[in-house]
């Protein structure tokens, strides 16, 4: 079984009217200004995933600037989860710097189910993810509501990409130093944070944070599979491909292909991502 920890999907409304909505809002027109970023609705999530054998995807937000479109696409995840209940699960995008329409937001959707806060994108969405007093309120609501908040993770060296940005290790220690007890998920592998593990104190600190492989075969050599399992541990890796951006397989075929244990390979496929979503655990020995 395979857990798909970071996938995107767009409401009709959107892809339809994307280049007149590129002027509205900074993140969208970072991210998909571009004519060949690619768009995926639900269906066609759930048809690749059929096709990849991935038996659940998390679906998010891509850190909107523009409340209107926010609620727009956070209503068209909660429509996804209820259409795919067995397929999809759902986080919900929000800006922090909205206060208290941030949170209000975040209760409406956990109410509809939805089980996350993400994908934060704080460089285009104009706030200091290290900023306590920007970061605290939404913390506690995401805490207090059980959810887990994903941000998205940059390198601070290395080649240029859109929405690349300034969130790097550097900034997400501040974040994770500030709220130690929340349950933190860094995209991109945390913009290299795990190589800092090396250090015990942010060995230390990392004890709630969790990265995802989003995007990957992008930033890095597959060797960094086995590195970062040897860095923090097997429990701390989450499969994300970042669909539609890339074929689902591909990533998949890194992780089975990995100079890895097979329970850490299981980990990383569905069982770290079940323990975070509260479903079953499995367990099989033999990868294909």
């Amino acid at each position: 079984m395979i857990i798909d920890f970071h996938t995107h999907i767009f409401p009709q409304y959107i892809r339809v009217h994307r280049e007149e909505l590129l002027l509205r809002d900074l993140t969208l027109s970072t991210l998909y200004g571009n004519s060949t970023a690619q768009m995926a609705s639900a269906e066609e999530l759930v048809a690749t995933m059929d096709g990849a054998s991935i038996d659940l995807s998390v679906v998010m937000g891509i850190g909107w600037n523009d409340s209107e479109l926010c609620r727009i696409a956070n209503d068209y995840v909660i429509e996804a989860v209820q259409r795919f209940p067995l397929r999809i699960k759902g986080f919900c995008a929000v800006n922090p710097l909205w206060g208290d329409a941030a949170i209000a937001e975040v209760e409406r959707c956990a109410s509809e189910g939805l089980v996350g806060i993400g994908e934060l994108h704080p460089d285009t969405q104009g706030f200091d993810l290290g900023d306590s007093a920007v970061m605290a309120p939404l913390v506690e609501a995401a805490m207090r509501l059980g959810m887990p908040i994903l941000t998205h993770a940059s390198e601070p060296v290395g080649h240029p990409y859109a929405g690349k940005g300034h969130t790097t290790p550097e900034v997400l220690s501040r974040f994770i130093g500030n709220f130690p007890d929340a349950t933190i998920i860094c995209a991109h592998w945390g913009g290299g944070l795990p190589f800092y593990a090396l250090m015990p104190e942010v060995f230390d600190a990392l004890r709630n944070v969790y990265f995802d492989t989003a995007a990957s075969p992008f930033l890095y050599m597959p060797e960094v599979f086995s590195v970062v399992v040897g860095l923090v541990g097997e429990d701390k890796v989450l499969l994300g491909t970042d669909y539609p951006l890339m074929r689902q397989s591909r990533l998949i075929r890194q992780v089975v292909d990995s100079p890895i244990s097979d329970e850490a390979k299981e980990g990383i496929l569905y069982n770290n991502a079940a323990g975070l979503l509260g479903i079953p655990n499995w367990n099989n020995s033999e990868m294909a």
